[in-house]
């Protein structure tokens, strides 16, 4: 694995580190491959139940490298095929997120800006420390943020997005759980074991249909109430005719715990 992506497995929980501090972790074309290819692994081996993105340094990331961006203002169309492919390989990897069949969780200990609020607001969940804040502040510059507002638009309310996008105002973690962009803030030195705790939870739950509800979950977004519903309905009888949920089932009426249930007892809640 390339040294811009660190990987630290914990049972079944994978903890991802973007390890680039000197350039605040920028959404390099690099490390968008990197850390597409390596989530993209992941999801394809047995053992993951749950992803956790982090970030070594101040910063969890601070977008896209614009270093990188302004030269490639020097190839011959004046960088609009550079930028075109950087910007569609990022909305790959954000897209990505969802379809993986693990949840995936932000854990924020600086600031993410421009792509790396993208990023926090594509992952399933987010953990955020009480000193992380959040912006898409490209306007600043002249560069309206318009991929990131895909998943921002998405996570908080429109009217919020639109201000964050043409103020380039930063929030701060609080405000962005109020908002709904992070589901939970904690103190620094908490960080790591706050997003850990998080997801031991989710991993001792049945893989299957952890899997199945996140990929229903998604469809149903896309759809008005009425198909929303129906697509739901096709998930939900899905997951009953799992026999580990047929299990399940068995096991709580039976008050037992059910056979499929690894859960150590050490990492319960």
């Amino acid at each position: 694995m390339s040294d811009l992506i660190l990987r630290d497995d914990t049972g079944p929980i994978v903890r991802l580190v973007l390890n680039s501090p000197q350039n605040f972790n920028a959404l390099s074309a690099e490390m968008i491959a990197t850390l597409y290819t390596t989530l993209a692994t992941v999801a394809n081996e047995e053992g993951p139940r749950v992803i956790i993105i982090a970030a070594e340094g101040k910063a969890f990331s601070a977008g896209h490298d614009l270093r990188q961006m302004q030269a490639a203002r020097a190839n011959i169309d004046g960088g609009r095929a550079g930028f075109a492919a950087l910007f569609e390989g990022c909305s790959q990897l954000m897209q990505l997120i969802s379809t993986l069949p693990q949840p995936v969780i932000a854990e924020v200990q600086g600031i993410a800006t421009a792509a790396g609020c993208q990023l926090v607001a594509s992952c399933d969940l987010a953990v955020a420390s009480e000193k992380a804040r959040f912006g898409v502040n490209g306007i600043d510059v002249g560069l309206f943020c318009a991929t990131p507002a895909v998943a921002l638009s998405r996570a908080i309310p429109r009217k919020a997005a639109f201000e964050l996008l043409v103020t380039g105002d930063f929030i701060s973690a609080v405000e962005a759980q109020r908002l709904g962009l992070v589901n939970r803030v904690v103190a620094p030195d908490s960080l790591a074991s706050e997003t850990m705790s998080l997801a031991r939870k989710i991993a001792q739950k049945l893989p299957s249909a952890i899997a199945m509800g996140k990929r229903g979950f998604y469809e149903q977004l896309a759809h008005d109430t009425a198909d929303a519903y129906e697509a739901a309905g096709d998930t939900m009888v899905a997951n009953m005719m799992l026999s580990d949920t047929n299990e399940g089932l068995n096991a709580f009426l039976e008050k037992r715990r059910p056979s499929w249930d690894a859960t150590e007892p050490e990492a319960a809640e």
